[in-house]
């Protein structure tokens, strides 16, 4: 009998000075039987960053010819596309070919500096591209948040990230390896 996803609820009160969206958030997530909690996590974090009242959570995992969360307009061309982790330079083709941006959000620590020694040659040439390392420590600190009901407040300021809950508070500072 295969395994079922385990589903999260986040409300999330937003205030991103960055982009000026100052909204409430109620997301359901699916996490899949194999992903951890770090990688539910940072999609979620994608999700804040690129809050949008089109932005969407796919089928992710159980897929391959989707993101993990992406952006359509009305014509149901893909606006954003938002992948995670450490994607092969075919899949980044793809997507680069398919939206008219691609974000992808990388995590893994000393893992991300050797898949960016590798990739980054093949893909500087995609001008729509934008990739976002996020550092080790602050996405295991992020995991330790991660429950099935979930409330944050969330600031996202000078491109920083401060999530808290009534327990604990964590502080991400995301850093730009390409684009954005």
């Amino acid at each position: 009998m295969a395994l079922k996803a385990t589903i999260c609820k986040a409300q999330i009160q937003l205030s991103d000075m960055d982009r000026h969206y100052y909204e409430p958030l109620n997301l359901t997530i699916a996490q899949h039987p194999s992903e951890t909690n770090v990688r539910m996590m940072v999609r979620l974090i994608a999700f804040i960053l690129n809050a949008h009242e089109q932005l969407q959570f796919t089928k992710g995992l159980c897929a391959d010819d989707e993101p993990e969360i992406w952006q359509k307009n009305l014509s149901d061309e893909i606006d954003v596309w938002i992948d995670l982790g450490l994607p092969e330079e075919r899949r980044i083709r793809k997507a680069c070919s398919r939206a008219k941006q691609v974000i992808i959000y990388t995590y893994g620590g000393t893992a991300v500096d050797q898949w960016w020694q590798r990739t980054k040659n093949k893909v500087n040439r995609f001008d729509h591209l934008t990739v976002i390392n996020m550092p080790q420590e602050q996405v295991e600190a992020l995991a330790q948040m991660a429950q099935r009901n979930m409330a944050f407040q969330c600031s996202v300021q000078d491109g920083e990230i401060w999530l808290s809950d009534e327990q604990t508070s964590v502080t991400l500072a995301p850093e730009g390896l390409m684009g954005g």
